[in-house]
């Protein structure tokens, strides 16, 4: 910052408690610049844009490989000055700048990859470096118009025992749909048939998987959300076991519109059997946003250079 502008900083107005924007809306906010003095100013434009990158790299041997790539969303640019004498002081300059209305994907921030949606207000002098400043803006998607969000799922497995234990299980699995909010039960209804030697107990994994595409590469992180175990189902019994699996209101939104990163999430039920293979179901899971911004989305952030 030179000593003519003394500061220099980019802001917006929320539109909401949670201080989020979805695809259409319209980001208002100001520019303050503080001059010293008068001054001739060339340009002040505010730009926001939206882009997705990933980035990686492998070892083989003793050669190391990066993969790394770019998907651009938008770039959106709007000049509030334009050859001007400023004159010395404080000025708060309004500007406003709509968002794509594409659909977008939600805000993102892990290991390999992110999806940012940045604000970003430049000051250019003639025979000066430019004064720079930007601010993070929070996207989601709510995927509220997926109508196939809203199928139920079903799943069946029957597993023939061997070794030590005989007989067989059966297990036939529902649950009532496929997309669920951050923080939303799902409710899983399994029957099952024990038809084995052995004590059996159901098991439940909520698990997420992030996967990361470049050069024709992926690159997959998996992580467990969380587990549960179900009551003990003793041999030649039956029975229908009700559970409600909780989403934590922390976990990020599902990600499956961006070519270069995807989020996703697995419900895996399966039946715990000793000395036996367990027999396993798993649904694919879309975790909706409930607009409050969860640990992998970037808060809102306003900085100066």
């Amino acid at each position: 910052m030179s000593n003519i502008v003394r500061t220099f900083s980019v802001g917006y107005n929320p539109i909401n408690e949670c201080n989020v924007f979805t695809s259409g809306d319209c980001i208002t906010g100001q520019v303050t610049l503080e001059l010293a003095k008068e001054c001739k100013i060339d340009s002040i434009f505010v730009k926001l844009n939206g882009k997705a990158h990933v980035k990686w790299t492998e070892h083989y041997g003793k050669t190391v490989v990066t993969y790394q790539d770019k998907e651009k969303y938008f770039s959106i640019k709007q000049f509030i000055i334009e050859t001007e004498m400023v004159s010395c002081g404080h000025h708060a300059i309004t500007h406003f700048v709509f968002l794509s209305g594409r659909e977008l994907p939600s805000s993102f921030k892990a290991s390999y990859g992110k999806i940012v949606y940045k604000l970003e207000a430049r000051l250019s002098r003639s025979m000066r470096v430019d004064s720079k400043a930007k601010a993070h803006v929070t996207l989601v998607n709510n995927g509220k118009s997926d109508l196939s969000l809203m199928t139920p799922q079903n799943g069946v497995v029957e597993k023939k025992m061997n070794l030590f234990t005989s007989g067989t299980v059966n297990m036939d699995v529902n649950i009532n749909r496929t997309g669920f909010y951050q923080g939303e039960g799902i409710k899983v209804v399994a029957s099952i048939l024990n038809k084995s030697s052995r004590h059996i107990r159901p098991k439940y994994c909520l698990y997420r998987k992030y996967s990361y595409f470049a050069k024709r590469k992926r690159k997959v992180e998996t992580k467990d959300i969380l587990k549960e175990v179900g009551d003990e189902i003793p041999p030649s019994a039956g029975q229908t076991v009700t559970r409600i699996i909780t989403i934590p209101p922390s976990a990020c939104p599902s990600i499956l519109n961006c070519s270069i990163l995807r989020s996703e999430y697995r419900l895996r039920v399966y039946l715990d059997v000793k000395y036996a293979s367990d027999p396993v179901i798993k649904f694919p899971i879309v975790i909706l946003t409930t607009e409050t911004p969860p640990s992998c989305i970037t808060p809102k952030t306003s900085t100066s250079a």
